[in-house]
């Protein structure tokens, strides 16, 4: 039998539902950001995308006005624009970010990309970019913006896969492991540009360790075993990275009595190249076919040069399109093959290129392969025999000459592709953005990311020098216990902290926060006074440590302190209080066999030496009435070394961001500011073109109604004519000024069409709904009447058998009474208030026939409200339906679906609300049995009727519930007319 919920059941499960729904679903992401490539994983569901990491700016057809934003392009869709506007096209911008404009860098992203005009902010001295999209006056967009709207743009698309309930607020960021400290900040700048809250920034092998450790085991260490090491060759579009990891697991506690084991991944090295990846190769591709082009003789005859034809920003667009493709089909043929129409000054070319050829031009970039992996394996202290493998990933780490370069230096069989190479770093990330979140629960494992560079501070001594110390490592790990760090320092200082970059000129120290103190002297003076101190015993100390976030420095306490005598005086009132309720010093100690308190040795003798020599020695705060006592207490306490306690004050502090100025709080809001009309002016285009949409579309689909059967049928000829005539403007004006019209113009002319269409769709649908409604109403009249029919007579023949049974059991009381006899007055048990079960048992067994019927849980009042509504439903029924039959297929309905529905839902209402008061006139009646009548046999029967009586009634409401749900999803499911 199938085991019903009790109402109660019932609601729980509607009020969970409903609460449920109304709450927004948070959700993480993981973003890799790459150089060609930006990809996101969604935490929630398992979705993703990859596109292109570019946006352009679409030029408008007019001059473009103040305070106007063009339309925007992104990924492929940007990258498609390359060649027809390659002034307003941001591709890579991953190798700018947190660059001076003058770094040799960003002078190679141009001479690649010589279209882009580059203007240095005026503020940081950054890379960004004058548009001419815009008008003169606009300001230039910095690299952050240009990558805040990509970002933006992922964020859009994973609240539109999740649904709409769902809110993108997080994500963990990949980065390269050789990425400074001002490079991290302007990644994080980007995201909070538009509301991405950055919970953590992870260096791309990890993510890729960590992803391959989501569904792995490793040595457990505790049980002796030795750990994985494991090298990620990690070669994409703009660099090439090799991160050594170390897998292993470890036992540790859990909650209560209970171990557990975590799994552990550990950065124990990271090298790097980072000019050697896809885009390197593609432009060896490039310059051999602007050399080739050149020497064709038709560039010849036009005397074109090799300057002319790189600083051609369409020509070189073009060209490194086609050198991309060219790059991947070598990967898998020996030779591939391109094709320009008009390529510069309407010249053609064809271009030609074998594998061979590309391995030969590539031979430099071979070497520079070995040379990041060796690097990585210097850093960790390992050799290549000591690797268990090396795991490959993103594009460029598929290049034929990649792979041997790297069989070369570790053999053919320590090669793996057992994470996907395009994915293992978005996933590594989602997964990571999953665990730091409080949304999700996933497995336990414990990451360790290096720091990647050199770190230290620098500050200057009580005697005026300058100092310096290293404080971390390439491989020190972010997030590391606290390090602590003394100063001889008494007077307010300043430190700098610093990050040790190498460059063609060695390497330098670029300062990365600046530590001040703000109250160290008044502290120390403090010190001196109030503790007595000496100047030359007091210590500056500064805990410091890298976040794991992102791997800034943190001071985590500033502080003084020093050795200073206890202040505590012996023989205090708090002693005193202690002694009287027996509570002495830590010290004192206990009597020996025989020996007297020394509360007693008192009253029996004060002046007693031995008494006095005990008491002393106790170091009770009870004085003795002798001199002799209280010189020998004197004596005792000189002779006591002096107790020292350590005093620490709290030194108050800033810590500031040093290096590249940040954005006043006045130009980060204007900046965010800016992306928000932005994005508000893309809203509004897309919402416009929409409109478009949708009135293009409906006059396309009055055409085909006033072909429909269905539609001619229901309307009349004049209705078709003037709906004709309307349709027929619309369109007219669509081709000529609509493609101009604003948004309000496009609704209102929609509303137009809809206006006639509507009332004869309404009748269509009226004519196909209303047979099927108007059955399920009858149907449930019918069964509202018959249930009221059996009510009635049950609670008829109850009304009966209770007469009938009163007048019975008044007889049988007085023949009862007749023959009842005194009982005794005196010798009564105490037990006689006792009833006995059996006794019991036999006299109150009824036989079946005096049970009665089944109890009824109505009374005639209960179906008054039922009664009159199911007859004026019926009533209202028979009239309208009487009044539709007159009625033209063309006029409007008397009686709609919506009123027959709203009628059916009142029955249903009612009748469920006199279901539920059945459930507790049940629970009123028979649901609570006396402790008399649960001993009785009669009591058990009649109780198990009832009991049958109300699961019945449950039974009925969860069918009821059930049709409607059935009801409903029919109608759903029902197919629709084919013209609506």
């Amino acid at each position: 039998m199938v085991k019903l919920l009790s109402p109660r059941s019932l609601v729980l499960c509607v009020v969970l539902l409903f609460s449920t729904n109304v709450s927004a679903i948070a959700a993480v992401l993981g973003v890799d950001l790459g150089t060609e490539y930006i990809k996101a994983a969604l935490v929630k569901p398992d979705s993703r995308r990859k596109e292109t990491s570019a946006v352009a700016f679409k030029p408008f057809q007019n001059a473009p006005k103040s305070g106007a934003y063009p339309e925007r392009a992104y990924g492929s869709d940007a990258m498609a624009l390359s060649a027809r506007f390659p002034s307003d096209v941001y591709p890579n911008l991953k190798t700018l970010l947190g660059l001076p404009a003058d770094d040799a860098l960003v002078s190679e992203y141009l001479a690649r990309h010589p279209a882009l005009q580059l203007e240095k902010h005026k503020n940081r001295g950054t890379v960004a970019f004058k548009s001419k999209v815009f008008s003169a006056e606009e300001e230039a967009w910095m690299v952050e913006e240009l990558l805040a709207m990509e970002l933006q743009s992922i964020q859009r698309n994973a609240e539109g896969l999740a649904g709409s309930d769902t809110l993108v607020r997080s994500a963990v960021i990949t980065v390269p492991p050789f990425y400074t400290v001002e490079e991290k900040r302007a990644v994080q700048m980007a995201a909070e540009l538009v509301g991405l809250k950055v919970l953590s920034l992870i260096s791309d092998g990890m993510a890729v360790g960590l992803n391959y450790a989501t569904s792995r085991q490793f040595p457990n260490v505790n049980e002796g075993a030795k750990p994985k090491y494991h090298m990620v060759f990690d070669m994409g579009a703009g660099s090439a990275k090799a991160t050594v990891l170390k897998f292993q697991s470890r036992t540790v506690k859990d909650v209560g009595k209970f171990n557990k084991t975590v799994q552990e991944v550990q950065v124990m090295g990271n090298g790097w190249d980072r000019t050697l990846g896809g885009d390197a190769l593609n432009y060896l591709i490039l310059d051999d076919m602007v050399l080739q082009f050149v020497e064709s003789p038709a560039a010849k005859k036009a005397s074109v040069t090799i300057e002319s034809v790189q600083k051609h920003g369409r020509a070189t667009a073009k060209l490194l399109k086609e050198a991309e493709k060219l790059r991947h089909i070598l990967s898998a043929n020996t030779e591939s093959r391109g094709s320009f129409e008009g390529l510069y000054e309407d010249i053609d070319f064809k271009y030609k290129i074998t594998r061979a050829d590309f391995e030969k031009m590539a031979e430099a970039h071979a070497t520079r392969v070995g040379a990041a992996v060796q690097k990585a394996l210097d850093a960790a202290e390992l050799s290549i025999s000591q690797l268990d493998s090396i795991i490959l990933h993103g594009g460029a780490s598929r290049t034929p000459f990649v792979q041997k370069a790297l069989e070369k230096i570790a053999g053919n069989d320590k090669l793996r592709s057992n994470v996907n190479s395009d994915e293992a770093a978005v996933f590594g990330a989602g997964f990571r953005a999953a665990d730091l979140s409080p949304s999700f629960r996933v497995k336990e494992i414990k990451i360790s990311d290096a720091a990647g560079y050199t770190a230290g501070m620098k500050w200057t001594s009580p005697q005026g020098k300058a100092q310096q110390q290293r404080l971390w490592t390439e491989r020190s790990i972010l997030g590391a216990t606290p390090k602590e760090v003394t100063f001889t320092n008494h007077e307010d200082l300043t430190v700098k902290f610093y990050q040790q970059i190498p460059s063609a000129d060695g390497a330098v120290d670029k300062e990365t926060k600046t530590f001040t103190t703000k109250n160290l002297t008044a502290t120390v003076a403090q010190l001196v006074e109030k503790n007595g101190c000496k100047n030359e015993d007091i210590q500056f100390k500064v805990k410091v440590q890298l976040r794991s976030e992102d791997g800034e420095v943190d001071v985590v306490k500033a502080s003084v302190e020093c050795e200073a005598e206890d202040s505590d005086k012996e023989g205090s009132v708090m002693d005193g209080v202690k002694n009287l309720f027996g509570f002495g010093k830590k010290d004192q100690q206990p009597l020996k066999d025989g020996e007297e308190s020394p509360e007693d040795a008192e009253t029996a003798s004060t002046t007693a030496s031995t008494d006095t020599a005990t008491t002393s020695s106790i170091e009770s705060s009870t004085t003795t009435s002798t001199e002799t006592s209280s010189a020998s207490g004197e004596a005792t306490d000189a002779a006591k070394p002096k107790k020292t306690q350590l005093v620490v004050v709290p030194v108050e502090f800033e810590l500031e961001k040093a290096g590249v100025p940040e954005l006043t709080k006045t130009e980060f809001s204007s900046t965010k500011a800016r992306i928000k009309a932005f994005e508000m002016s893309d809203k509004s285009r897309r919402a416009r073109e929409e409109s478009l949409n949708q009135l293009e579309a409906f006059t396309y689909r009055v055409r085909d109604l006033l072909e429909s059967e269905s539609f001619v049928a229901t309307s009349t000829k004049k209705e078709r004519a003037s709906l004709e005539k309307k349709a027929g403007e619309v369109s007219e004006w669509l081709y000529e000024d609509g493609a101009d019209a604003t948004r309000d113009e496009l609704k209102s002319r929609l509303k137009g069409l809809k206006d006639l269409v509507t009332p004869v769709e309404k009748r269509i649908k009226e004519k196909t709904e209303r047979p099927e409604l108007v059955k399920s109403l009858r149907g449930t009249l019918n069964q509202t009447s018959t249930f009221i029919e059996t009510i009635q007579k049950q609670i008829a023949e109850a009304e009966a058998w209770s007469s009938s049974a009163s007048a019975s059991a008044a007889t049988a009381i007085s023949d009862e009474t007749s023959s009842v006899t005194a009982a005794p007055s005196k010798g009564s048990d105490d037990f006689d208030d006792l009833e006995d079960d059996a006794t019991t048992s036999t006299t109150t067994a009824a036989t079946p026939e005096d049970r009665g019927p089944v109890p009824v849980l109505y009374t005639l009042d209960d179906l008054k409200e039922i009664t009159e509504l199911s007859k004026s439903t019926l009533d209202w029924l028979e009239k309208k339906l009487a009044e539709q039959a007159k009625l033209p297929e063309t006029a409007d309905p008397v009686i709609t679906v919506d009123e027959i529905s709203k009628k059916a839902k009142k029955l249903e209402q009612v009748g469920m609300q006199l279901a539920m008061k059945a459930v507790k006139n049940f629970d009123g009646k028979g649901g609570k049995k006396s402790k008399k009548a649960g001993k009785s046999k009669t009591g058990t029967a009649a109780n198990s009727e009832q009991t049958i009586n109300a699961a019945e009634i449950e039974e009925m409401i969860q069918k009821m519930a059930a049709e409607q749900a059935q009801k409903d999803k029919e109608k759903e499911n029902k197919p629709k007319h084919d013209e609506l």
